[in-house]
């Protein structure tokens, strides 16, 4: 099988880059080269930017790929451009959307792939809902062969998640037995995904007849406090974190910035079910832990300051 990840060096998908050649598949990356440094062996690069139409077609020239997976569309213009650019060239196109898109705040207890899209809060958001829309349209009239993948708060060696996305600087401030923010009474739950738990899943569905038109979340079932989550890195730092419960609606007054990411998704309670998933791709499960995913983050911080 011959796969196309357009970006392919992100905190998601570089894992799924290593887990792809683990299972035998002939990985190429189309980027701009940027990040490339430090590459697995076997991975095949084109040099080019997605964002410019012509470049990416005379780049790619006659080339075919089972799947082709874009990390780094946003918006419905990148997405159209992607339908014209790979209609004949793919027996697959995955695009990459994001649990954000789910309404909140959620309706039931658990959310399935079939819970109401909506995100008042976050133009990001609706953004990508956009995107699916158009993507699913093609699919019905035109035949483009899309599946949807919709990932949530997924962490590894490149990120440590934080509920600002500041992550270095929640350690930093722990290490330093600073205070530290959590919005409200930091007892709402929150699912945090390993990228090599993620890519289990990820990598069954690259050239899966059965994934085309339906779209999928990809997350552990693992749901922790916020209050928990800062505790746990302290732990791992062999500390405690002071954390201060400031209310969300003061945070985002002061920074509006903040409305989208809070409001818009992590101050409310995130409990998937996964049924979906596992059921296309059963070797999916879940593996590592927060406490032990969290170690390798700030490894990986030590090395890299």
């Amino acid at each position: 099988m011959k796969v196309l990840f357009i970006g392919g060096t992100g905190n998601i998908s570089g894992a799924c880059v290593e887990r792809a050649l683990e299972k035998g598949i002939e990985v190429y990356l189309y980027n701009r080269g940027t990040g490339n440094a430090g590459l697995p062996k076997g991975v095949q690069t084109i040099k080019g930017d997605i964002r410019d139409r012509q470049i990416t077609e005379q780049q790619l020239g006659d080339l075919y790929f089972d799947t082709v997976v874009n990390w780094v569309a946003f918006v419905p213009e990148q997405v159209r451009q992607d339908i014209e650019v790979f209609q004949g060239r793919t027996g697959q196109y995955i695009f990459i959307s994001t649990a954000s898109a789910y309404a909140k705040p959620p309706s039931g207890t658990f959310v399935t792939e079939g819970t109401q899209l909506g995100n008042p809060y976050w133009q990001y958001s609706r953004d990508k809902i956009a995107c699916e829309e158009m993507l699913l349209r093609a699919w019905r009239e035109e035949g483009f062969p899309v599946t949807i993948c919709r990932p949530s708060h997924t962490y590894g060696e490149k990120m440590i998640p934080s509920i600002f996305d500041r992550g270095p600087t929640i350690v930093d401030r722990i290490r330093k037995g600073r205070e530290v923010i959590v919005p409200g009474d930091g007892t709402s739950r929150w699912t945090l995904t390993h990228t090599s738990d993620f890519a289990k899943a990820f990598t069954g569905l690259l050239g899966n007849p059965a994934a085309l038109g339906e779209a999928y979340h990809i997350t552990s079932e693992e749901a922790l406090t916020w209050d928990q989550i800062h505790q746990i890195i302290a732990a791992a730092m062999g500390t405690e974190a002071r954390i201060v419960h400031v209310p969300a609606d003061l945070i985002c007054q002061l920074y509006p910035e903040f409305t989208g990411p809070l409001k818009g998704d992590k101050i409310h309670t995130a409990l998937f079910d996964n049924t979906k998933i596992k059921r296309l791709v059963p070797e999916f499960i879940c593996s590592t832990p927060f406490r032990l995913g969290i170690e390798g983050s700030l490894r990986y911080l030590e090395k890299h300051p």
